[in-house]
């Protein structure tokens, strides 16, 4: 349930998490990352977004991205050496 502030809701970072099924935790990178809108602190602890920052929030936490084959990097590459180095 929104929180009333000035006659106006706002939803706090465990409904939006919990309404995208993300962490707490993922909802804090994104924001420090500036990749979704930073809400603003209530009562110097709680962190809230309006409703047109949630629908921001959905639309980056739902964006599709087309897998790119041949950019250059190598998944491999996080697991150790990449195959073409282990003959090398």
């Amino acid at each position: 349930m929104p929180v009333q502030v000035g006659g106006l809701p706002y939803f706090t970072n465990n409904e939006v998490s919990e309404e995208l099924s993300v962490s707490r935790q993922t909802l804090w990178r994104w924001r420090e990352k500036g990749r979704i809108p930073p809400g603003v602190r209530y009562r110097t602890r709680q962190v809230l977004f309006t409703a047109e920052e949630v629908a921001a929030i959905r639309n980056y936490a739902n964006k599709l991205v087309p897998i790119e084959f041949g950019g250059g990097t190598r998944q491999l590459g996080l697991f150790g050496r990449a195959r073409s180095e282990e003959g090398a």
